[in-house]
Protein backbone atom coordinates (compact mmCIF):
# COMPACT_ATOMS: atom_id res chain seq x y z
CA UNK A 1 0.00 0.00 0.00
CA UNK A 2 1.46 3.32 -1.10
CA UNK A 3 0.35 6.25 0.99
CA UNK A 4 1.17 8.66 -1.85
CA UNK A 5 -1.69 7.30 -3.96
CA UNK A 6 -4.24 8.73 -1.51
CA UNK A 7 -5.32 12.39 -1.51
CA UNK A 8 -3.15 14.78 0.49
CA UNK A 9 -5.84 15.39 3.12
CA UNK A 10 -5.96 11.65 3.93
CA UNK A 11 -2.15 11.48 4.05
CA UNK A 12 -2.10 14.49 6.37
CA UNK A 13 -4.79 13.08 8.66
CA UNK A 14 -3.01 9.73 8.98
CA UNK A 15 0.36 11.35 9.65
CA UNK A 16 -1.16 13.73 12.19
CA UNK A 17 -2.84 10.87 14.03
CA UNK A 18 0.30 8.72 14.06
CA UNK A 19 2.49 11.60 15.14
CA UNK A 20 -0.05 12.61 17.81
CA UNK A 21 0.06 9.11 19.26
CA UNK A 22 3.87 9.01 19.06
CA UNK A 23 4.02 12.45 20.66
CA UNK A 24 1.64 11.27 23.36
CA UNK A 25 3.90 8.33 24.17
CA UNK A 26 7.19 10.27 23.95
CA UNK A 27 6.02 13.30 25.90
CA UNK A 28 4.24 11.01 28.41
CA UNK A 29 7.49 9.16 28.95
CA UNK A 30 9.51 12.40 29.26
CA UNK A 31 7.00 14.25 31.45
CA UNK A 32 4.71 11.75 33.21
CA UNK A 33 3.09 14.44 35.37
CA UNK A 34 1.14 15.99 32.46
CA UNK A 35 -2.50 15.04 31.87
CA UNK A 36 -3.37 12.74 28.95
CA UNK A 37 -5.32 15.51 27.19
CA UNK A 38 -2.30 17.85 27.31
CA UNK A 39 -0.02 15.03 26.10
CA UNK A 40 -2.32 14.29 23.16
CA UNK A 41 -2.62 18.01 22.31
CA UNK A 42 1.16 18.43 22.34
CA UNK A 43 1.51 15.32 20.19
CA UNK A 44 -1.07 16.69 17.77
CA UNK A 45 0.79 20.02 17.64
CA UNK A 46 4.04 18.18 16.92
CA UNK A 47 2.24 16.17 14.24
CA UNK A 48 0.80 19.32 12.68
CA UNK A 49 4.26 20.82 12.42
CA UNK A 50 5.81 17.70 10.90
CA UNK A 51 3.01 16.61 8.52
CA UNK A 52 3.86 19.13 5.76
CA UNK A 53 7.40 17.77 5.71
CA UNK A 54 6.20 14.25 4.92
CA UNK A 55 3.26 14.83 2.59
CA UNK A 56 3.27 16.21 -0.91
CA UNK A 57 0.77 16.46 -3.68
CA UNK A 58 1.27 13.71 -6.24
CA UNK A 59 2.44 15.10 -9.57
CA UNK A 60 0.22 13.88 -12.39
CA UNK A 61 1.94 12.35 -15.35
CA UNK A 62 2.37 14.80 -18.17
CA UNK A 63 -0.34 14.26 -20.75
CA UNK A 64 0.55 15.37 -24.27
CA UNK A 65 -2.05 17.92 -25.29
CA UNK A 66 -3.09 19.52 -28.55
CA UNK A 67 -4.82 22.83 -29.06
CA UNK A 68 -7.40 22.82 -31.83
CA UNK A 69 -8.50 25.86 -33.80
CA UNK A 70 -12.28 25.82 -34.24
CA UNK A 71 -13.47 28.21 -36.94
CA UNK A 72 -16.82 29.22 -38.38
CA UNK A 73 -18.52 28.95 -35.00
CA UNK A 74 -21.99 30.43 -34.70
CA UNK A 75 -21.94 33.72 -32.82
CA UNK A 76 -24.53 32.38 -30.35
CA UNK A 77 -22.28 29.42 -29.37
CA UNK A 78 -20.82 29.65 -25.87
CA UNK A 79 -18.01 27.85 -24.05
CA UNK A 80 -20.37 25.30 -22.51
CA UNK A 81 -21.90 24.23 -25.83
CA UNK A 82 -18.48 23.94 -27.51
CA UNK A 83 -17.15 21.97 -24.52
CA UNK A 84 -20.13 19.61 -24.69
CA UNK A 85 -19.52 19.06 -28.42
CA UNK A 86 -15.85 18.16 -27.93
CA UNK A 87 -16.31 16.14 -24.70
CA UNK A 88 -17.84 13.30 -26.69
CA UNK A 89 -14.28 12.62 -27.95
CA UNK A 90 -12.50 12.84 -24.58
CA UNK A 91 -11.48 15.17 -21.80
CA UNK A 92 -11.57 18.88 -22.65
CA UNK A 93 -8.93 20.83 -20.74
CA UNK A 94 -9.96 24.31 -21.84
CA UNK A 95 -12.22 26.19 -24.24
CA UNK A 96 -11.46 29.78 -25.27
CA UNK A 97 -13.83 31.59 -27.61
CA UNK A 98 -12.39 34.81 -29.01
CA UNK A 99 -14.21 38.11 -28.58
CA UNK A 100 -13.70 41.51 -30.13
CA UNK A 101 -11.89 43.61 -27.55
CA UNK A 102 -13.89 46.76 -28.34
CA UNK A 103 -17.43 45.41 -28.68
CA UNK A 104 -17.16 42.21 -26.59
CA UNK A 105 -18.99 40.23 -29.27
CA UNK A 106 -17.79 36.77 -30.24
CA UNK A 107 -15.66 36.60 -33.37
CA UNK A 108 -16.79 33.17 -34.59
CA UNK A 109 -13.69 31.14 -33.71
CA UNK A 110 -11.96 29.73 -30.68
CA UNK A 111 -9.55 27.17 -29.31
CA UNK A 112 -10.10 23.84 -27.57
CA UNK A 113 -7.29 22.11 -25.65
CA UNK A 114 -7.52 18.33 -25.33
CA UNK A 115 -5.25 15.30 -24.91
CA UNK A 116 -3.60 14.62 -28.28
CA UNK A 117 -5.37 11.36 -29.09
CA UNK A 118 -8.83 12.80 -28.31
CA UNK A 119 -7.97 15.97 -30.25
CA UNK A 120 -7.06 13.97 -33.33
CA UNK A 121 -10.35 12.04 -33.20
CA UNK A 122 -12.32 15.26 -32.68
CA UNK A 123 -10.54 16.97 -35.56
CA UNK A 124 -11.20 14.12 -37.98
CA UNK A 125 -14.87 13.86 -37.04
CA UNK A 126 -15.85 17.50 -36.50
CA UNK A 127 -13.99 19.17 -39.38
CA UNK A 128 -16.57 20.11 -42.04
CA UNK A 129 -19.42 18.92 -39.79
CA UNK A 130 -22.48 21.01 -38.98
CA UNK A 131 -22.91 22.64 -35.56
CA UNK A 132 -25.84 24.98 -34.88
CA UNK A 133 -26.40 25.41 -38.64
CA UNK A 134 -22.75 26.30 -39.38
CA UNK A 135 -20.05 24.13 -41.00
CA UNK A 136 -17.12 23.94 -38.58
CA UNK A 137 -13.48 24.16 -39.55
CA UNK A 138 -11.38 22.22 -37.05
CA UNK A 139 -7.61 21.90 -37.32
CA UNK A 140 -4.55 21.94 -35.12
CA UNK A 141 -3.82 25.48 -33.95
CA UNK A 142 -0.63 27.25 -34.96
CA UNK A 143 1.74 28.45 -32.26
CA UNK A 144 1.06 31.96 -31.04
CA UNK A 145 3.51 34.53 -32.39
CA UNK A 146 5.10 37.00 -29.97
CA UNK A 147 4.21 40.64 -30.53
CA UNK A 148 7.88 41.63 -30.28
CA UNK A 149 8.73 39.26 -33.13
CA UNK A 150 6.02 40.83 -35.27
CA UNK A 151 7.24 44.35 -34.47
CA UNK A 152 10.89 43.48 -35.23
CA UNK A 153 10.00 41.98 -38.59
CA UNK A 154 8.03 45.05 -39.61
CA UNK A 155 10.97 47.41 -39.03
CA UNK A 156 13.78 47.80 -41.63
Amino acid sequence: MKLSQYPVYIQSALFALVLALVGYVVIGWAAPSLSPAVLFALGLLLGGLLVPLFTRTPVPAAIPTTTLYVGNLPYRANEASVRALFESFGQVLSVRLMKDKHTGKRRGFGFVEMPSDAAQAAQQTLNDSEFQQRTLKVREANERKDEEEDNDQGQP
